[in-house]
């Protein structure tokens, strides 16, 4: 069965840093735009960075542009982001995403949800001012 299983989360200090980790069960992994999304209380989920198949590539939310780094290891299966200068309004659940897509369209087609087809269960981040 195919799933994405996130870990990392919890609570930090404003301006702290946390790595948030997402494992894929495929055996196509490299086959497949990964993506980090977020929710927090009262809002809609937002798109938060997305990397492409082979690592190149990347592209953030201006929000979290020059904060939070995107990564991926395709020997494991797994995606990575980086959260450093964490403010409290990161404070969100945080969820990562698989989708196929292919060509040039990628990088705009990632920023949108309903592009994904798998999705993790969510791992909360709570940013302490």
């Amino acid at each position: 069965q195919v799933q994405l299983v996130e870990s990392g989360g919890g609570l930090v200090q404003s301006g702290g840093s946390l790595r948030l980790s997402c494992e894929f069960s495929t055996r196509t992994f490299n086959t497949y735009i990964m993506s980090w999304f977020r929710q927090a209380p009262g809002k809609g989920r937002e798109f938060v960075a997305a990397i492409n198949w082979l690592g190149g590539t990347s592209n953030y939310a201006d929000s979290v542009k020059g904060r939070f780094t995107i990564s991926r290891d395709n020997a494991k299966n797994m995606v990575y982001v980086q959260m450093n200068s964490l403010k409290p309004e990161d404070t969100a659940v945080y969820y990562c995403a698989a989708a196929r897509m292919y060509g040039a369209s990628w990088s705009t087609r990632s920023r949108r949800a309903d592009e994904y087809t798998y999705w993790g269960q969510g791992i909360p981040v709570t940013v302490a001012s």
